[in-house]
């Protein structure tokens, strides 16, 4: 496996280097408390020499066809294929969520990879009328330049795969900044680039922590940025990105709801929402946060998903009877235990865990426990901000008009759901909800590679990624115009 091989290297211009300054970041397995390997924790001069070294091969690279750059992709996927359970092993030793979704991560990958090489071969622009003879009128997408690529440790190859794919197809180059959580598998990830026949400068992998991210984002070589984190940290991207006039792509927080209405299928509730809320141990941007409930299904709701969450077994990824994983770090789990606190103090109930686990044999381990908070209200804290662990809160809502003005009354727009057997609210609430995503008697959570994926209001900036709509982000759109009739024709002026 790739991995361990070059866990202490960045790749600059086709190899493995070491950092410029010496100083190292461990990678930890949040399981067991141990650390896996060692990265460089880079700073400003390699940041440097990764956007000089791919602005010398974008001219390189975009002047390869697209459907050329598309066969390195189609190998690409073929790869990962074949190292899917190693890199999802890895994955599940450095981030933590077990091995089912870590399997899931890479298929993720896998998909998006075959379906952006399939663009190779279109790409499509459009042509049109020109209102003047003998004129051709047509528009073509043209690559941007550099790209700087910076994505957290929850999807650490699938969201990496969303943003450095189509950026490749397009014809642009990459500067990827994984999260200094999981570097080993954005190594490998990178490492499978190579091997399919990535050209040298191509793409580049500086690890580090938050030196590092600055001096990406505000490198003078960059075209685009594209950020997938916090809602403030990706702010504070797009202010320093608009001062230089360089584009920013946002995919940012969420605050997911699931409204639950009377008629609702229970099981079906019970099975989806335990999967939406402590899938991946609740960190996820589309995990379910707020179950809005109207009040003859409430009790009911919440007995079913308090003893399911009590029945989940709880420990290393790696062990197959496991159903949730540690979460990633102490820190965040810190943040856990503050946001229950804070639940606590403002009147929720905690139902069911509100506290640390330690699993046999993983006493070390950074484990939480599946946590139902009820009599939650709109405005407390905990229904308002992200808290991104395995903490569900329940809201009583009288009416289904309720229902959709809370699940509105957030600053986030990522996901949200509805379960109901009745076609009409459930019409409704997909024109009535302000998120990205709608779903019908499903969880908050899951995504296909082929529809667009993103946010409303604080989750995002209007981009999308997946869908052919990520080819948006990593291209520009150019017209052009062709008089071939032999004299001067003047749009909007010469007409009778």
């Amino acid at each position: 496996m790739a991995a361990p091989l070059v866990r202490d290297r960045n790749f600059i211009g086709g190899r493995w280097v070491d950092g410029t300054a010496g100083a190292r970041l461990p990678s930890t397995n949040p399981a067991t408390g141990e650390v896996l390997g060692v990265v460089p924790d880079s700073g400003p001069q390699d940041v440097d020499r990764a956007v000089r070294v791919a602005t010398e091969a974008w001219p390189g690279w975009r002047a390869i066809p697209a459907p050329r750059r598309a066969e390195i992709l189609f190998r690409t996927a073929e790869l990962l294929v074949s190292r899917k359970e190693d890199l999802a092993r890895l994955m599940t030793q450095e981030m933590g969520k077990i091995l089912a979704e870590t399997r899931g991560d890479v298929q993720e990958a896998i998909d998006m990879t075959y379906f952006v090489a399939g663009e190779g071969r279109r790409l499509h622009g459009y042509t049109t009328p020109s209102e003047m003879p003998r004129k051709a009128a047509y528009c073509v997408r043209a690559p941007l330049g550099v790209v700087g690529i910076i994505t957290p440790w929850n999807f650490p190859v699938a969201i990496p795969s969303w943003k450095i794919i189509p950026a490749l197809v397009c014809g642009n180059t990459v500067v990827f900044k994984p999260a200094p959580e999981t570097p080993l598998v954005a190594a490998a990830f990178v490492a499978v680039l190579e091997e399919a026949g990535v050209p040298p400068g191509v793409v580049n992998l500086v690890t580090g922590g938050d030196q590092a991210g600055a001096a990406l984002v505000d490198h003078a070589g960059l075209a685009l940025v594209s950020f997938t984190g916090s809602t403030e940290v990706g702010l504070g991207v797009a202010a320093r990105c608009a001062a230089r006039g360089v584009r920013v792509s946002l995919e940012m927080g969420g605050k997911n709801a699931a409204i639950v209405l009377d008629d609702a299928d229970l099981d079906l509730v019970t099975d989806a929402l335990t999967w939406s809320a402590f899938g991946t141990t609740g960190q996820r941007c589309t995990a379910c946060s707020r179950i809005l409930v109207t009040p003859h299904a409430h009790g009911a709701v919440v007995e079913r998903l308090a003893a399911r969450a009590a029945s989940l077994r709880v420990g290393s990824g790696l062990n197959a009877a496991t159903e949730m994983g540690p979460l990633v770090s102490e820190a965040q789990r810190a943040r856990v235990e503050q946001y229950v606190a804070l639940g606590r103090s403002e009147g929720t109930r905690v139902v069911v865990g509100g506290a640390r686990v330690a699993p046999t044999g993983f006493e070390h381990g950074f484990f939480y426990a599946p946590t139902v908070l009820d009599g939650v209200r709109p405005p407390m804290r905990v229904a308002q901000e992200e808290i991104f662990g395995p903490v569900v809160g329940v809201i009583r809502c009288a009416t289904f008009d309720e229902a959709i003005d809370v699940t509105n009354g957030v600053r986030y727009g990522l996901s949200a759901s509805i379960f109901t057997r009745d076609v009409s609210a459930a019409m409704r609430a997909v024109e009535e909800i302000r998120t990205g995503i709608v779903y019908v008697n499903h969880g908050t959570i899951g995504a296909e590679v082929h529809l667009p994926f993103g946010g409303t209001r604080h989750t995002g900036n209007g981009h999308r990624e997946g869908g052919l709509q990520a080819l948006d982000v990593f291209s520009e759109w150019k017209s052009i115009y062709i008089d071939y009739s032999g004299r001067l024709q003047r749009a909007q002026i010469d007409r009778e």
